[in-house]
């Protein structure tokens, strides 16, 4: 097992649970998101994991943010450069930043990734999450946003893209042209958060969630995953014809044919359905 100094791994082998460990700022940093790269890295071909979750070590807290000091020392930097002239290879070759990568490494992963926000988190911290893909909160007294243009800067690793996508243009853009921070129920009534989880037993509620999709077939969980994040920015006919594929994929497996079959054998479709939840929380 690989040693971090930024992330505690409980590998529980279908469910891996990621805790970001960054005292006493817990703050977002260069380091961690080479921690992270190299994690994610070790996960490729993890044909047993299903469902992998990010959470936070820090009491109150998931990540504050990215670290200040460090966007200040590139901000600095830019000028210099752009005072001198020139160009930085990074900007001459349009390659996207270490962050956007990380985030479409977990976007790319075949498990789904949840970001199990225990506390408090804005900025860097708020992005990470939206590059999940599914969201829980703590039901505390705890805020979620994108504050950048307080500071005369905007969400520079995929949140104005990100939460647009997931909110729509006109409600992301009033979040973010005014830098607010919205409490978790609001963040739940957006669609940012996809539920809220109480707090005196967040982590074992974090648990039984992750575990509770880790349960289901592999392939349905993954060819989900693929086709929805596939067919975001492809015409209706396109992305149906790729959801029929994927489809036919889940029709052929093993796990379908005998669960369907152990539901027509024993009239479990009655039990199934008496067991979904209608409420729609």
């Amino acid at each position: 097992m690989v040693s971090y100094k930024h992330l505690k791994i409980d590998d529980k082998g279908n469910l891996i649970i990621c805790y970001l460990s960054n005292p006493p700022t817990h703050t977002l940093t260069a380091l961690g998101l080479v921690e992270i790269h190299n994690f994610l890295d070790s996960l490729v071909g993890n044909k047993e994991l299903r469902v992998l979750a990010f959470t936070g070590v820090g009491e109150d807290v998931f990540i504050r943010h990215y670290e200040v000091g460090e966007l200040a020392d590139a901000a600095e930097k830019n000028i210099r450069v752009e005072k001198e002239g020139k160009k930085s290879d990074k900007e001459l070759n349009k390659e996207l930043h270490g962050f956007h990568k990380m985030l479409l490494k977990i976007r790319d992963l075949d498990a789904i990734v949840i970001a199990g926000i225990n506390g408090n988190t804005a900025g860097g911290g708020c992005e990470f999450s939206l590059g999940c893909d599914l969201r829980v909160m703590s039901s505390g007294d705890y805020f979620i946003g994108l504050p950048e243009t307080n500071i005369g800067i905007l969400p520079g690793g995929g949140g104005t893209q990100r939460l647009a996508r997931l909110i729509g243009t006109s409600r992301a853009l009033d979040l973010i042209v005014h830098g607010q921070l919205i409490s978790n129920t609001k963040a739940h009534e957006y669609g940012i958060i996809n539920k809220i989880l109480p707090e005196e037993s967040f982590f074992d509620s974090l648990e039984e969630y992750c575990q509770n999709l880790a349960n289901r077939a592999p392939i349905a969980l993954r060819e989900v995953k693929r086709v929805i994040n596939k067919g975001m920015d492809l015409p209706l006919e396109e992305a149906l014809f790729h959801e029929q594929q994927a489809f036919n994929k889940t029709m052929n497996s093993k796990d379908a044919a005998s669960a369907m079959r152990t539901m027509m054998d024993t009239n479990e479709e009655i039990n199934i359905i008496s067991k979904l939840d209608w409420s729609g929380d």
